[in-house]
């Protein structure tokens, strides 16, 4: 798989994470559901750009600065300065 850009921006209890493309956004969650880091996040917004964007909230098992090491060690995201 080609590797894509993710930005993130950390919310109160909940992160908003960007995804360049719609396929990469649901190639995305589908990975970090195996990951059991969530069950569930919010709807996919594609707007109007290639981007899409999604929520995923924070748990007990799951914490913004663990999020970031998780998206990190997943060799097909490149994180992208800026917010999400």
């Amino acid at each position: 798989m080609t590797p894509f850009r993710v930005w993130i921006q950390p919310l109160v209890g909940t992160c908003r994470i960007r995804v360049d493309g719609l396929q990469n956004a649901k190639w995305l969650i589908n990975r970090l559901s195996e990951s059991f880091v969530f069950k569930s996040c919010q709807p996919l917004d594609e707007g109007n750009s290639s981007d899409c964007t999604f929520q995923v909230p924070y748990g007990s098992q799951l914490s913004g600065p663990r999020l970031v090491r998780l998206l990190a060690s997943i060799p097909e995201v490149e994180l992208a300065p800026g917010p999400a």
